[in-house]
């Protein structure tokens, strides 16, 4: 994880980056920073590279990243496949030594298409006097870009700043995830802003042939994204959905089904072919868990305390089944004397004053009427669903690896404390998006994954503060198997046709709706965000499986939905975690219960304004 950060300018630059932005990317990358400026040969324009580096993989190395010919990486990604990188190299000098040996335009698109894993990334080439940009296909990097056509400047950047007033339009977007070419040359002679597209497709797509520009909303009209002349594209690791429907499927709800239990789930085991399919995708998806774990920072054993038993991996849990399996998969590849961090977040709740016994007390003297909150009255206002449901999640996994330290992080937020951290720090990182719904989950996930509360040990509540680096995140499993309650409405309405192109929209848009989101928000805390659910070879695998074989919505809520997950919980030995209905963050922590009940999750969130 880094902070990253680009500032073209047609003048002498004096320090144009906000100094907000410059603290976000700091707590980005809280293990080296280092500014750059380059200026552009033959004219006043000149070049800021500032980058931010959270030390993850082999020796810790500075970005901006230079090699010998003044070529300059900025590097914010992993690389979990497609290049090889040894279990004790740095990934960003293994992709510059590689970007730097590219003879051609068409070498390097087809280097980047070869990349498995989440990455944004700005690549300075200095003698072709140009700036390549970027995300991934499924944009798990945040990049966002602003213009300033008056003063002839434009800004790539990790994380943005909120405009100080409502009224204020914000000039910060988020990069789509494409690739991107800036002559600067052009930019030195004119003045414009006109960028060459290196688009991802994994088809021959028909529409974007037909056109050469891009269209791209709330950018000013000095901007113009082109299709590159020669047709280049990158090619995505990622095959089409499976759309196929078959004339056998009845939309018919078995009656049967009505009465679930783990035992039904046995049974549809019983079935050979079932059951392949779904060690298949363990399989798959363990080895997605596997090296989302243990590519992390080497560590000096001369200088780790000999008492060190903190966790170096961390996991969003709510004992839901998307959270359960990412941890009964870590169990399986994380080393045995190491803990494992559950972070469960709750918002308070209120709780109904009781009133007192009597309004006089033993003197006959008028008592004070105002109930005074006990110990556990305290402790039940922090019970919300997804608190309950983590705790049982938790016993199921200490029965499934009884010899493992589970750390299980009550985190518990008062609506006090959301106030002063949502303007201070939340708002900037949810921008520029803007909605009701973001607000909700970029708090959620923000205070989640800071990492402070209590655990147990005994008897005794212990202040706890995780210290992973690392946090894993169930995002793309409801995407992609039918999980959210839009996805049974579509089906009861317009059946497996409908539920296909449903989950083909939500594949699609997810980097606009979560995933940029995300990493702001939980790279805030000098910590690393990681998607197994959405690893190259797991999309890949249920892009292959027809609908049918990964959600049968037919059956009742708590079973249809995700079933091949579900499936997948049985085998690995989970309990009645496998049946838990979906129930989205922001109800299951609360939060959505602090604020005005009358909003709906599309509207604009005023509270994420700045006062």
């Amino acid at each position: 994880m880094c902070g990253i950060c680009c500032v073209v300018s047609l003048t002498t630059l004096h320090d144009p980056l906000e100094e907000h932005v410059r603290r976000k990317l700091k707590n980005r990358g809280p293990s080296c920073s280092q500014d750059i400026i380059e200026k552009i040969s033959n004219s006043d324009s000149s070049l800021l590279f500032s980058a931010h580096v959270l030390h993850m993989r082999g020796c810790l190395t500075p970005q901006p990243l230079q090699d010998e010919n003044g070529n300059m990486l900025l590097w914010n990604g992993e690389v979990f496949g497609g290049l090889t990188v040894g279990q004790v190299e740095n990934d960003t000098k293994v992709v510059l030594h590689h970007l730097s040996s590219m003879r051609s335009t068409s070498d390097l698109v087809s280097l980047l298409s070869q990349l498995k894993g989440p990455w944004a990334f700005i690549y300075y080439q200095k003698e072709e006097h140009c700036i390549w940009f970027g995300r991934d296909f499924f944009g798990r990097r945040s990049l966002l870009w602003k213009f300033d056509p008056e003063r002839a400047y434009f800004t790539l950047a990790s994380v943005a700043c909120q405009p100080a007033e409502d009224n204020i339009e914000s000039q910060w977007h988020e990069v789509p995830p494409n690739v991107y070419r800036f002559d600067l040359r052009d930019f030195s002679q004119l003045g414009t802003f006109t960028f060459e597209l290196y688009p991802w497709v994994f088809h021959f797509d028909d529409k974007l042939n037909d056109t050469q520009e891009l269209k791209l909303e709330g950018l000013p009209s000095s901007v113009s994204v082109n299709r590159n002349v020669s047709g280049l594209c990158l090619t995505s690791a990622v095959c089409p959905m499976n759309t196929s429907i078959s004339s056998l499927r009845t939309v018919e709800q078995d009656q049967n089904a009505s009465q679930t239990s783990v035992e039904n789930l046995k049974e549809l085991l019983t079935n050979p072919a079932k059951r392949e399919m779904v060690n298949k995708l363990i399989d798959v998806l363990s080895e997605a868990v596997r090296k989302r774990v243990l590519y992390l920072a080497s560590q000096d054993q001369s200088v780790v305390p000999l008492n060190h038993t903190k966790a170096d991996i961390a996991i969003l849990f709510s004992g839901g089944i998307d959270s359960m399996i990412l941890a009964a998969l870590a169990d399986r590849h994380v080393p045995a004397d190491k803990p494992i961090d559950l972070l469960n977040v709750a918002f308070k709740m209120q709780v109904a004053k009781v009133p007192p016994k009597s309004s006089k007390n033993k003197d006959g003297n008028n008592a004070d009427k105002t109930p005074q909150p006990s110990d556990q009255q305290r402790l039940n206002c922090f019970d919300v669903p997804d608190r309950i449901t983590g705790r049982a999640g938790l016993q199921e996994l200490i029965k499934l690896s009884p010899k493992r330290k589970w750390n299980f992080v009550a985190i518990n937020v008062t609506p006090e404390e959301l106030k002063v951290m949502r303007q201070e720090r939340i708002c900037h990182l949810v921008h520029p998006l803007e909605t009701v719904l973001d607000d909700s989950l970029g708090c959620a996930v923000w205070f989640a994954a800071r990492g402070i509360g209590v655990i147990n040990e005994g008897t005794e509540q212990e202040l706890y503060t995780s210290e992973a680096k690392v946090v894993l995140t169930g995002i793309g499993a409801d995407e992609q198997l039918a999980g959210y309650s839009r996805h049974r409405v579509r089906y009861k309405t317009s059946g497996l046709e409908g539920l296909v192109k449903e989950l083909a929209m939500e594949l699609g848009r997810i980097s606009s709706r979560n995933l940029g989101r995300d990493d702001r928000i939980i790279g805030d805390h000098g910590k690393e965000a990681r998607f197994p659910y959405l690893d190259e070879d797991v999309v890949n695998f249920l892009n292959g499986l027809p609908v049918w074989e990964k959600a049968d919505l037919s059956l009742p809520r708590g079973v249809g939905e995700k079933l091949l997950l579900r499936l997948i919980a049985v085998e690995l030995g989970l309990g009645l975690s496998a049946l838990l209905p979906k129930r989205a963050m922001q109800f299951g922590s609360r939060i959505a219960k602090l604020e005005e009940h009358h909003e709906k999750a599309s509207d604009k969130c005023k509270r994420l304004v700045t006062v």
